[in-house]
């Protein structure tokens, strides 16, 4: 589940934003509402992504389009400063999530800790039983986290900011995955 909601934002860069990006903190405004809004390009992403996730029963694709929705709705964030270079620009952005890094996290430890528990009938261990538990905590968690983004922005040739294509560390702090440890 985690590396699956880097493909998220990948959309959003391909459909740019039709919003007045007169400057390049407005482009980021712009670009982190549309997570918050629930524009439709994100959630024609995040259905095409949990659609793609074999291992999630149709419940359990459902409880987890919640929990990314929730994710993205509560996601908040503050501008920090804008540094403006003719037509590029650097967004410091600070941004608070739900810490869903943590949650899955100890959601693993809990597993090889206890791995009997997500045990069938016949002794085998079931997918199932471990990712229901496992969104279960996602879903209740609301411990959030914050992280520091700098947005790359570019004005293209009709004078238009854009959000530059972010780096996996930054696609996974908005998504509440990062772990500076990894």
């Amino acid at each position: 589940m985690k590396k699956v909601l880097l493909i998220l934002v990948v959309g959003l860069f391909l459909v740019g934003c039709s919003c007045s990006n007169n400057t390049a903190k407005g482009a980021v405004e712009d670009f982190l509402d549309q997570y918050r809004n629930l524009s439709a390009s994100v959630i024609e992403d995040m259905d095409n992504v949990i659609e793609k996730e074999e291992n999630l029963n149709e419940e359990q694709k459902d409880q987890y389009r919640d929990i990314l929705r929730k994710q993205y709705t509560d996601l908040t964030y503050e501008i920090i400063s804008e540094e403006y270079n003719e037509n590029i620009a650097i967004v410091e952005t600070k941004i608070t999530v739900y810490n869903l890094g943590k949650v899955q996290k100890e959601a693993n430890n809990y597993l090889n800790e206890h791995s009997e528990e997500f045990y069938d009938e016949s002794n085998n261990y079931d997918i199932t039983k471990f990712l229901d538990y496992k969104l279960d905590l996602m879903q209740k968690n609301t411990e959030t986290i914050n992280y520091t983004i700098n947005f790359n922005v570019e004005k293209n040739e009709d004078g238009i900011w854009q959000v530059s294509d972010l780096s996996q560390e930054d696609l996974e702090k908005i998504h509440g995955i990062y772990n500076e440890n990894e």
